[in-house]
């Protein structure tokens, strides 16, 4: 993301939620506020994202293996 585009997106997330929270603050701090915002955001999404996608890693692979096991039970091992 570009630093124009980041300063825009900062500066309405500042701005909502400033007016969300009923703070009047100047148009810097709204700013500085929504960049902040966005930045601890960010990061807390991307490590929810790294966990989820590790644990949907690891349902899989037990699936997988559990389809495994049935197919050779049923077809394999019964002979």
């Amino acid at each position: 993301m570009s630093f124009i585009l980041f300063m825009i997106v900062g500066a309405a997330a500042g701005f909502l939620a400033t007016r969300l929270m009923h703070i009047d603050a100047s148009v810097p701090a709204t700013i500085a506020i929504g960049m902040g915002g966005a930045l601890i955001g960010g990061v807390v999404i991307l490590f929810l994202l790294n966990i989820a996608g590790w644990i949907a890693g690891f349902a899989g692979a037990v699936g997988g293996a559990l389809t495994l096991l049935w197919v050779w039970k049923t077809f394999i091992a019964g002979r």
